[in-house]
């Protein structure tokens, strides 16, 4: 049976170490959609005497009057209860003067109340500074939209800004978790459900572990009425007003135009309007702009790449397709992509091998500080990583194909090649070489020879450590 709770062990502690405290404590939590805020939250207090508020789009006065339905949940007061309170501040006043234990209150997707109350921030300043600061409270604010909790919650300028005890942004899982989801699946299979969810934990968990990849795909992504089917439309659709003109520049993206003027080229869309496009698209995180990693000013040269797997996937595969998906030709379509998938995996198993050596870094000839892609003009390399201080830089190529020991070889010159490219410390730097595949024969061969060397059978050995 696969878990429902995976890891977040780091941020279940970080969560008890400030409740430990015994004083009044402000928690900010944020990340995307689907993360698993919620369900960490809940472990978190489910032992714990709690006060929990769900936030919705409706009015303020019937966002106080759910509130206080919560509040009389945990301090049964038939006063309380009967007053009509149409004021936050009044609320919190006089639950205050009922609270005789130590509580948590959450308020879950806090973003809600700003939406429909615009001096929520002050107010809830205000609760804080004359109410809770001086209660024994562990007050927990929760948000989906990243922008919004930044700017209303941590931004200098909000007016919660420094009366913080922790804050958390919420990451997705990283690859070596799946398998906690889906045990049985070979780790090859892993790096493909990778490539459709992932570190979303109800992505993954639209998996089922009975059926295999394939089954999966047809069953629960090209299938009418399916979350992962409608779930990348529905998100957008509520972040964004009138969605054909970035459905079409993400579908670009997708398609592997990642520069600006190839965007434009591919949807003939003003690039006035691009621009501003991809900047909301940035705001609202489904999109980052990419730099050369050795390149210190972010000025130039960028490139607009996908913060998770799960859109790319789907304006590669599920958008452009969606008429045999709505005529239920699911056959046909996994049938016809399965080239082109085994292409986008590339770049997935790119992402998954920044992961594994993020992992690594101890086992390294040396101690990183920055890792990622790096290109110049028609020059690419697919990882470097590198360290300031000491002046030392490894170049990796990632290959997601089973490679001969010559084949091996032939790469490897050829990305020593490439690395005489890169201007970064030139004259005093130490340079190391590696290459990561799904299978590489005569690893141990090429390591002993000073190459840094990885395939999946590493990857499987520290997944069962884990």
């Amino acid at each position: 049976m696969f878990q429902q709770f995976v890891d977040r062990e780091n941020e279940l502690r970080l969560l008890g170490d400030t409740y430990k405290q015994n004083k009044s404590s402000l928690i900010i939590i944020y990340g995307r959609r689907r993360i698993g805020k919620t369900e960490l939250i809940k472990q978190f207090i489910k032992d714990k005497p709690h006060i929990f508020f769900l936030a919705d789009t409706r009015t303020d006065r019937d966002n106080i009057k759910e509130m206080q339905r919560a509040i009389s949940l945990h301090i049964p007061n038939a006063l309380f209860e009967k007053v009509e309170f149409t004021d936050w501040i009044e609320l919190f006043r006089e639950a205050g003067k009922l609270l005789k234990e130590r509580v948590i209150i959450v308020i879950d997707e806090f973003p809600y109340l700003i939406e429909s109350n615009k001096a929520i921030p002050s107010i809830f300043q205000k609760i804080w500074d004359s109410i809770l600061s001086e209660k024994d409270v562990c007050l927990v604010l929760l948000g989906s939209s990243i922008s919004m909790m930044e700017d209303y919650t941590l931004d200098y300028r909000a007016p919660l800004y420094g009366r913080r005890t922790a804050q958390l942004q919420l990451q997705p899982l990283k690859f070596e978790h799946l398998c906690q989801f889906l045990p049985s699946y070979p780790v090859e299979e892993l790096v493909k459900v990778y490539g459709v969810t992932d570190g979303i934990p109800l992505y993954i968990l639209n998996f089922e572990p009975g059926l295999n990849f394939e089954e999966n795909i047809k069953e629960n992504v090209f299938r009418v009425g399916k979350f992962l089917y409608q779930e990348a439309e529905i998100l957008l659709k509520e972040e964004l007003r009138g969605t054909a003109r970035y459905f079409s520049i993400l579908k670009a993206i997708a398609y592997g135009k990642q520069r600006f003027g190839e965007i434009a080229n591919f949807t003939k869309l003003d690039k006035s309007i691009i621009a501003k496009y991809l900047d909301n698209l940035a705001i609202i995180r489904v999109i980052r702009k990419e730099y050369p990693v050795t390149q210190k000013k972010e000025v130039r040269n960028a490139r607009y790449v996908f913060n998770d797997n799960y859109y790319n996937f789907w304006f590669r595969y599920v958008y452009p397709y969606k008429s045999l998906i709505e005529e239920g030709r699911a056959d046909r379509l996994f049938d016809s992509i399965k080239k082109d998938f085994n292409s986008y995996l590339g770049f997935v198993f790119e992402k998954i091998c920044s992961e594994f050596l993020w992992g690594r870094e101890q086992e390294l000839p040396f101690l990183f500080t920055k890792l990622g892609r790096w290109w110049h003009r028609d020059k690419e390399i697919d990882l470097v990583a590198l360290n300031e201080e000491t002046k030392e830089i490894a170049f990796f190529e990632v290959k997601w194909s089973d490679l001969e020991l010559g084949e091996a070889r032939r790469i490897l010159a050829g990305l020593e090649e490439k690395a005489e490219n890169v201007d970064w410390n030139n004259e005093n730097r130490k340079e190391h070489f590696g290459l990561i595949g799904k299978r590489v024969e005569g690893k141990a061969n090429l390591r002993g020879e000073g190459y840094l060397c990885y395939d999946l059978e590493d990857m499987q050995k520290k997944r069962n450590v884990h």
